[in-house]
C-alpha cells in the first residue's frame, strides 16, 4: 500500500465523516461551564471538555460522552484505529457542576455523575441517567471486576487485548476462557485490591495443548505488576485443551490498588487458553469457585445474573431468546445457589428486590409455580415465581428485602429439590415505589461469519454490538491502537505506567436508535458507499469455471435469459499451481488473464478474485514473497516437499510481500478481491486492531487505484484465531472499523429453509448493532442440504460428478430475499444457482425478482449513500423506523424496511403458495408493491403470496425511483429514464442521488429532490432540476411517473400543460394512473399535477 492512496482513502474518510457530522445537526453554541483539558491534554478546542482530577470527559453530542481515566494524568487526544472522527462532531451545550463530592455533567438527553477523586471508574462512583422512550433509566456502564486477594477471577471477565472469549472446551468455570495468546500484545489485565503490604503469589488457570503452530511445549507469557519489570511464566504442557493447570509466579504488594498484566511480549510463545486468575498469599490453595469475584450492582440499576456468583450446578447459557445482557443463569437445581453484591444502598431499611426470571415446563416436566429463597443481611425469605409462557417468556417477581447501607451481599438459592428450576435473567434491587429497573436487552447482533449455520437446527448465537432497548451502550475503546488517518499507519498507545486507564465512549441514545447510529458513523467511520454497479447483480459459484464458460456459455445465457448482470465472482479453481493458493490465473482455464477481463469489462462487468492467504514453496512467486517478507514466512505444514507458508498482516514486510502477490492478476485487470480467510492460519499480530478490520482495509486500500472507491469482499468483525472462521464472540477492538472498508461475506451456510429465515432478521440485526450496510449472504445458501441432482457435471479427483440444486420453492424464495438485500451474491458450492436450472414457475419468478433488484438500482443506491452519510444503514429492523412499538421488536426476525418507505417480509416457508403474517406500523396507510392494494397500519395482515411474488409494502407518501427499462448491467447503462412511483396517501419526498461511481470527493455528485403532496383531490409531484454535476452525467431524461392509489384523473397536466390522452394510462383495477413525459434537461425541474 503507498503512502499516497492512504492519504487519499484517508481524506475520503475524513471527509465522508464530515458529511456525516454534518447532517447529524447543525453547529451548536457552547453554554456549558466545562474547562479545557489543558495540562492533561490537547483536546480538539471545538470539542466540550470536562476534567476531575485524573477523569476527563468530552461531550461529543447530546448522547454520546467520552469517558476517559488516566491515573497518570495523561489523556490521549490522538485518533485511534477504532476512533478515527471525534473531532469532527459539532460543539453540543451542556452544564457541569460539582456538588456533595458528585460531578454532574447534562446534555439535552444525559446526565452523567462521577465521584469526585474516586479513582478508576467503576459501578460506585459514575452513573448515567437517560429516557428510553418514557422509561427513566439509570445505568452503570463502566462495571470493572476487582480482584481481591483469595478471590478467584473469571479470565473472561478482565480487561483484556486481542484475545477473544472461547468455549469450545470443556472444564472451565464462568462463560468460558480467553482463547489464544497467539499474537504478541495479546494480554489480561487484572485490577487487584491488597489490603495489606506483603509477598502473594499470582495464580493462572490455563490448558497448553497441541498449538495451531504444529507444536505441543512449554510455553511462556510475560507478567508485569504496575507496568513494572517482566517476568517470564512457564506454562507446561497439560494432557489435552479440556485438562486445566495452575501457573505460580511470586509477587510483592504494596497496601492498595494494583493493576497485574499477563502479556505475549516479544520473546513468549503464547499459544494458550487461560480460564481465571488469583491472587493468594504464598502456598494458598486455587480458589474455588465458591469464591469467584463478582462486580458490583448498583441499588437501583439492573444488573445481569450472570454477573454474579454462581455455585453448584447453576451454569451460564444462552441458548433461549429475550435475555438481558450477555446470557442467563440456568441450571439453578437444589444445592445451585446465585449471589449478588449491592452497592450504594442510601440507608438501612427495606427495599424491593426484583428477579427476571424464565419458568418453562422443567427437567422435572413440571411447569408451574416456582420459589427460591432469598438471603439478605442473615435474614431469609421465599420468592414465589410463577410459569411463564416458555422458556423465551420473561417474567418479573419481587420480595421485600432489609438492607443497611452501603454495601450488602444477596443470595438466591435452592434449598431442595422442588425449589428454583428456573433460568435467572437480572436481579435489581430499589425502593418499594420505584419503577422495576429497565433490562439491558440487546437488539441485533454480530458474529465474524456464518460458516456452518443451519437454521433448522435453531438460530446461531451472536454478538451484542451498538444498540440496546434500555437506551444505551459503552463502547469501550481502551484497547485499541493510536491510528495515524494520513499515512493508514497504527502504532501502540502511550503506557501509563501500571496506572489504571480507561477510555470509553457513553452513547445515551433512548430510543433514537438512527441518532445512535449516526454517532457511531461520525466517531467512527461511516458505511462505505460501493461503486454503484455493486448494488446490482452478483453470480458466484464454487465451480471450475473457465475464461471460455464464462463467454461463451454464462453470459450468453444470461443475456438470452434476459437477466443482468454486473459482478462477475470467481471462486477458488481458477488459481495456479494450486487451485487453493496459488497466485497466478492457471492458463489452461484462462490463457490470457488480461483479455479475459478486458472482454469482461466491454460486457459491463466486473471481476473479483477468491484468495486465500497461504502460498505454497512450489509458487512461482513464493522465492520473491519470502525475499521481500525478509524471511519471515511462517511454515504451516508440509506435504511431502511441498510446504505451505502464512503470512503476518501485522508485520510490514509480510504484509508487502502478501499485497505483492496480488499485483499481477490485479494488472491483468482484477477489479478487487475477496478474501475467504477461512481456514490458512495467516494472522495479525499488531495489537490494538482488529485483525479483519486490519488485512480489510489494506485491500480496500489497494482497490482505490481499480475501482475508485475500493472495497474488499470479506468476513469481518474477527479474525481466523479469535474463535475460529464462524467465531460468534467479538474481540475487545470491537466490530467498529470494518464497514468503512468491507463487504461483509457471512461465510458458508447450509441450503435450508431454516437458513433462509434466520438471514431475514440477522441482515437489519447486523447493520444495525454494527453500523456496517453492505451485509452479503449467499443467497441460495452454500453447503446441499437436499441431496436433489442439479444440472451441470464436472470432474472431481478423476470422477464425474453432478451438481446439486436447490427445491424450486426455496430457490425462489431466496432469490427473493436477495432482491431486497444490500448486496445480491448469487452463490453456493457446485450447486445450480441460475434461473434456467429451474422449473417454469421458478424461473420466472427468478427472472422476475433480479431484474427488480437491477430496476431498483437508483433507489438502492441512493439508500446507500444516505448510509454513508448518516450512518443509518439500506435494511433497517422495524425498531429502527418505529421505537414505541412492541410489535417493531417483536416482528424483527420476520420483516424489515428497505430504506425508510419500504417494507419487506420475505416468504420463508415451503410450497407453491404461502401464507406470511405481516405487521404494518400505524400512523399511514400501507400499499402492495405488486398487487396496489392497499391496507390500514397498526394491523397484522395475513398475505398470501405464488413464487410469482412476495409481501413487500410501501408507505403512503412514498416515492420510490426504478430503471424504467430493463438493462443488462448497470456500467452500460446510463440513467436516461427513470420511473417514480409514488404512492397516494399522504404527503412524501425523495432525493435521487446520482455520482460518477468512484469518486470520493461529494462535490462529484447530483441530487434531485422529489416532493409529492396531495390537497383537494389534486395531486402534485415536483421533480426538481438537478442539483450539481459529475462526470458522465446524464443530460437528458425521460421521467414516468405512477401514481398508485388515486382514483381516475380528470386531467393530467406537466408543468402547468395539459397532457394529451395518449401521454398517461389509468388502471382501474389497480387504481394506477401512469403518467409518461417527454425527455427534458436533466437541469430543469418539472411538475406534474394530477386533478
Amino acid at each position: 500500500m503507498s503512502a499516497a492512496r492512504s492519504r487519499r482513502r484517508a481524506i475520503g474518510v475524513r471527509r465522508r465523516i464530515a458529511v456525516v457530522a454534518a447532517a447529524a445537526a447543525a453547529a451548536t453554541v457552547l453554554t456549558g461551564t466545562g474547562q479545557a483539558a489543558s495540562a492533561h491534554g490537547t483536546a480538539h478546542p471545538r470539542i466540550p471538555t470536562v476534567t476531575s482530577g485524573d477523569a476527563r470527559f468530552e461531550v461529543l453530542s447530546p448522547t454520546l460522552i467520552r469517558t476517559e481515566y488516566a491515573g497518570d494524568g495523561q489523556f490521549t487526544d490522538s485518533p485511534t484505529f477504532n476512533a478515527i472522527g471525534r473531532d469532527s462532531f459539532t460543539s453540543t451545550p451542556y452544564t457541569s457542576s460539582t456538588s456533595d463530592g458528585w460531578l454532574t455533567l447534562t446534555t439535552s438527553k444525559v446526565t452523567l455523575r462521577y465521584k469526585v477523586d474516586s479513582g478508576a471508574f467503576t459501578a460506585q462512583n459514575l452513573t448515567v441517567d437517560q429516557n428510553a422512550g418514557t422509561t427513566p433509566v439509570t445505568a452503570t456502564p463502566w462495571n470493572g471486576l476487582t480482584c481481591t486477594v483469595g478471590a478467584l477471577c473469571e479470565a473472561e471477565d478482565l480487561s483484556a487485548a486481542g484475545v477473544s472469549t472461547a468455549s469450545d472446551h470443556t472444564g472451565a468455570t464462568g462463560t468460558g476462557f480467553l482463547a489464544g495468546f497467539t499474537a504478541q500484545g495479546d494480554s489480561v489485565s487484572a485490577d487487584v485490591d491488597a489490603t495489606s503490604a506483603g509477598s502473594y503469589e499470582f495464580d493462572a488457570r490455563y490448558a497448553n495443548a497441541l498449538g495451531g503452530d504444529g507444536k505441543n511445549t512449554t510455553r511462556t507469557l510475560s507478567l508485569t505488576v504496575d507496568g513494572g519489570t517482566a517476568r517470564t511464566v512457564s506454562l507446561p504442557v497439560t494432557a489435552d485443551w479440556d485438562t486445566w493447570a495452575v501457573a505460580r509466579v511470586p509477587i510483592d504488594l504494596t497496601a492498595g490498588h494494583h493493576t497485574v498484566t499477563l502479556a505475549h511480549a516479544a520473546a513468549d510463545s503464547g499459544n494458550v487458553n487461560l480460564d481465571s486468575v488469583a491472587v493468594v498469599t504464598p502456598g494458598a490453595s486455587y480458589p474455588g469457585t465458591s469464591a469467584t469475584a463478582i462486580t458490583d450492582c448498583r441499588f437501583g440499576v439492573s444488573c445481569e445474573s450472570e454477573a454474579g456468583r454462581a455455585t453448584g450446578s447453576a451454569v451460564v447459557a444462552t441458548n433461549h431468546q429475550g435475555y438481558s445482557g450477555a446470557g442467563f443463569v440456568a441450571e439453578l437445581n437444589q444445592g445451585a445457589g446465585l449471589t449478588h453484591r449491592i452497592v450504594g444502598v442510601p440507608a438501612d431499611g427495606t427495599y424491593l428486590l426484583r428477579v427476571r426470571y424464565a419458568n418453562g415446563v422443567g427437567g422435572d416436566g413440571l411447569h408451574q409455580t416456582r420459589t427460591m429463597t432469598v438471603t439478605a443481611g442473615g435474614d431469609d425469605t421465599t420468592l414465589s415465581l410463577p410459569a411463564t409462557a416458555d422458556w423465551d417468556t420473561w417474567g418479573t417477581a419481587s420480595v421485600p428485602v432489609t438492607l443497611t447501607a452501603g454495601t450488602d451481599d444477596i443470595t438466591l438459592g435452592c434449598p431442595d429439590a422442588t425449589s428454583c428450576h428456573v433460568n435467572a435473567d437480572t436481579v435489581s434491587v430499589s425502593d418499594q415505589s420505584a419503577p422495576a429497573p429497565a433490562p439491558h436487552i440487546a437488539l441485533g447482533g454480530y458474529r465474524r461469519g456464518l460458516d456452518g449455520v443451519n437454521g433448522d437446527n435453531g438460530d446461531p448465537s451472536i454478538t451484542p454490538g451498538l444498540l440496546y432497548r434500555d437506551g444505551w451502550y459503552l463502547l469501550d475503546d481502551t484497547s485499541s491502537a493510536l491510528y495515524s488517518t494520513a499515512t493508514g499507519t497504527a502504532s501502540a498507545r502511550p503506557g501509563h505506567g501500571g496506572a489504571p486507564y480507561q477510555d470509553g465512549y457513553l452513547f445515551g441514545y433512548g430510543h433514537d436508535y438512527q441518532q445512535a447510529l449516526t454517532d457511531l458513523a461520525t466517531l467512527t467511520g461511516p458505511s462505505e458507499l460501493l461503486p454503484e454497479w455493486a448494488y446490482g447483480v452478483w453470480y458466484s459459484e464454487y465451480l471450475d469455471r473457465t475464461a471460455a464458460d464464462y463467454e461463451n456459455t454464462i453470459l450468453p445465457a444470461f443475456r438470452s435469459e434476459g437477466d443482468p448482470l454486473d459482478v462477475l465472482v470467481t471462486d477458488t479453481d481458477f488459481k495456479s499451481p494450486a487451485t487453493w493458493d496459488g497466485w497466478e490465473m492457471d492458463p489452461a482455464k484462462f490463457p490470457d488473464p488480461k483479455a479475459f477481463f478486458d472482454w469482461a469489462a466491454g460486457q459491463g462487468l466486473h471481476n473479483t478474485l477468491n484468495i486465500h492467504p497461504s502460498i505454497v514453496s512450489t509458487d512461482p512467486q513464493f522465492a520473491q514473497a519470502e525475499s521481500t517478507a525478509k524471511n519471515k514466512l511462517a511454515k504451516s505444514g508440509c506435504d511431502g516437499d511441498v510446504c505451505t507458508y502464512t503470512f503476518d498482516f501485522g508485520d510490514p514486510d509480510q504484509l508487502k510481500a502478501y499485497l505483492g502477490l496480488h499485483q499481477t492478476m490485479e494488472q491483468a485487470g482484477a477489479d478487487f478481491w475477496w478474501l475467504d480467510w477461512c481456514c490458512d492460519n495467516s494472522q495479525s499480530t499488531l495489537a490494538g486492531v482488529t485483525p479483519d478490520a486490519w488485512i480489510n482495509q489494506q485491500y480496500a486500500t489497494d482497490a482505490d487505484k481499480t475501482v475508485g472507491r475500493g472495497f474488499v469482499l470479506s468476513r469481518a468483525f474477527g479474525s481466523l484465531q479469535s474463535g475460529g472462521y464462524s467465531s460468534p464472540t467479538g474481540l475487545p477492538t470491537g466490530p467498529w472499523a470494518d464497514k468503512r472498508t468491507t463487504v461483509h461475506f457471512t461465510g458458508d451456510t447450509s441450503s435450508t429453509w431454516g437458513t433462509l429465515k434466520f438471514e431475514v432478521g440477522y441482515t437489519p440485526g447486523e447493520s444495525a448493532s454494527t453500523g456496517l450496510s453492505a451485509v452479503s449472504h449467499d443467497i441460495g445458501g452454500f453447503n446441499d442440504a437436499t441431496g436433489l441432482t442439479g444440472s451441470e457435471t464436472y470432474s472431481d479427483g478423476g470422477q464425474q460428478k453432478s451438481t446439486t440444486k436447490l427445491p424450486d420453492d426455496l430457490y425462489a424464495r431466496w432469490v427473493q430475499l436477495g432482491t431486497f438485500q444490500p448486496v445480491d451474491r448469487l452463490h453456493g458450492n457446485h450447486s445450480d444457482r441460475l434461473p434456467w436450472q429451474y422449473g417454469t414457475d421458478a424461473r420466472a419468478s427468478a427472472d422476475k425478482f433480479l431484474n427488480l433488484r437491477e430496476d431498483l438500482l437508483p433507489y438502492t443506491y441512493t439508500l446507500a449513500q444516505q448510509a454513508n452519510a448518516t450512518g443509518v444503514p439500506v435494511v433497517r429492523p422495524m425498531y429502527l423506523q418505529y421505537p414505541e412499538e412492541d410489535s417493531a421488536y417483536t416482528t424483527a426476525g420476520s420483516e424489515y424496511m428497505y430504506g425508510p418507505d419500504v417494507l419487506v417480509a420475505p416468504v420463508t416457508t415451503p410450497g407453491t403458495t404461502a401464507t406470511t403474517s405481516v405487521w404494518l406500523p400505524p400512523g399511514t396507510t400501507w400499499t402492495d408493491y405488486f398487487t396496489g392494494q392497499t391496507y390500514p397500519g397498526g394491523t397484522t395482515q395475513t398475505i398470501t403470496t405464488g413464487l410469482d411474488t412476495m409481501p413487500v409494502f410501501v408507505r403512503a407518501g412514498a416515492v420510490v425511483p426504478t430503471r424504467t427499462d430493463h438493462v443488462s448491467s448497470d456500467a452500460k447503462s446510463p440513467l436516461k429514464k427513470v420511473t417514480l412511483t409514488v404512492t397516494g396517501g399522504a404527503s412524501g419526498s425523495f432525493q435521487l442521488y446520482e455520482d460518477d461511481g468512484t469518486s470520493a470527493v461529494p462535490a462529484r455528485s447530483a441530487t434531485t429532490a422529489v416532493h409529492y403532496s396531495e390537497r383537494k383531490g389534486v395531486h402534485t409531484l415536483r421533480i426538481g432540476a438537478a442539483d450539481g454535476s459529475f462526470p458522465g452525467q446524464v443530460t437528458s431524461r425521460q421521467w414516468t411517473v405512477t401514481f398508485r392509489g388515486i382514483s381516475a384523473p380528470g386531467a393530467v397536466a406537466a408543468t402547468g400543460v395539459r397532457l394529451p390522452r395518449t401521454a398517461w394510462h389509468y388502471s382501474a383495477a389497480d387504481h394506477t394512473l401512469t403518467v409518461t413525459l417527454p425527455a427534458r434537461s436533466v437541469h430543469s425541474a418539472t411538475t406534474v399535477t394530477v386533478r
